[in-house]
């Protein structure tokens, strides 16, 4: 069995092209060709634990995955996220490696898929991109929407001045040109292409400041306690679109929308359908679309077997 570290994981990462893999793995799961067991969840008093496990079909490996949360790390040095990633041989149950990646796969692959997102449904012109949050995963989001996205200004909410000025400081020096805000509403008066990455418990964006033609990238509710959008914003989208609707039934923007009566599991299309083309995407730039992105078990499926290829596996 093979171990990889984080750091031989950080070497290789460069050299993947994730977003067509990834996206294979989302048309897998939307045409039933994946077997995705409902995620495994764990919420202590001072974290979460998510264990999320699947294979593709007539691929070579089914995987199990184990992240964490623990947001009061950074009091203590330590970083939020945590975990590793099992590949195991569909023939015979034999174990081909772990992956200890402290949680970094789970981090990039979420971003990769921020981006897919963002490619299949965002306006064919971005006039300025805005991100809620200044962590590693708003970081990331804005990384990788440069494969797909041809826009550099950026607005930032944060809910600390600190953290904003970090975060402006460390994406200037990717290229982007960042302004800050401690107004959450700004985000949505003035972006028409919005990423929100928090763990928060409550709305951070409200639908009274909606602007036609916007896209909704919204990661960081994958629990049902979790939530970034008021409900009136999927109520007032052209397209909501689910990266899997049997988990967006339990947690996630979708969840909390459907619980409050504001849309209907009926409206919502998944993404891998929206990417094959069996599902319509955006029609027109004035269209207002919510992608809820709660992490399915296929894209972890796909970065471990690029990554444990790359290392020679």
């Amino acid at each position: 069995m093979k171990v990889i570290t984080r750091e031989q994981i950080q070497r290789i990462l460069p050299g993947l092209d994730l977003l067509p893999e990834m996206e294979r793995a989302f048309v897998a799961y939307s045409q039933g060709n994946s077997v995705v067991p409902p995620v495994g969840e764990m919420i202590l008093d001072r974290g979460e634990v998510h264990i999320k496990y699947g294979f593709i079909r007539e691929e070579e490996f089914y995987v199990i995955k184990i992240a964490s949360g623990f947001y009061g790390n950074r009091a203590l040095g330590l970083p939020s996220g945590n975990g590793m990633m099992m590949l195991f041989s569909q023939k015979t149950g034999e174990p081909e490696a772990i992956l200890l990646d402290e949680g970094l796969l789970t981090d990039v692959r979420t971003g990769v898929a921020g981006a897919i997102a963002a490619r299949h449904l965002a306006p064919s012109r971005v006039e300025q991109i805005g991100i809620v949050g200044t962590g590693t995963q708003a970081r990331l989001q804005l990384s990788f929407l440069k494969q797909v996205v041809d826009c550099n200004r950026v607005l930032a909410w944060g809910p600390n001045p600190a953290g904003l000025e970090r975060f402006r400081r460390e994406m200037e020096a990717e290229g982007f040109h960042v302004r800050t805000t401690l107004d959450s509403a700004e985000i949505l008066k003035r972006c028409n292409l919005v990423i929100t990455a928090t763990p928060s418990r409550k709305p951070i964006l409200r639908g009274r400041d909606l602007v036609k033609g916007t896209h909704i990238t919204a990661v960081g509710s994958d629990t049902p306690g979790k939530q970034e959008l008021d409900p009136q914003i999927l109520h007032r989208s052209d397209l909501v679109v689910a990266d899997s609707l049997s988990q967006c039934r339990e947690r996630g923007e979708i969840y909390q929308a459907c619980r409050a009566g504001m849309i209907h599991h009926e409206q919502v299309i998944e993404l891998g359908a929206v990417i094959s083309g069996k599902e319509r995407s955006r029609s027109s730039d004035d269209q207002v679309s919510v992608a809820d992105l709660t992490g399915v078990a296929v894209q972890d499926i796909a970065i471990a077997t690029a990554v444990f290829r790359a290392a020679g596996g």
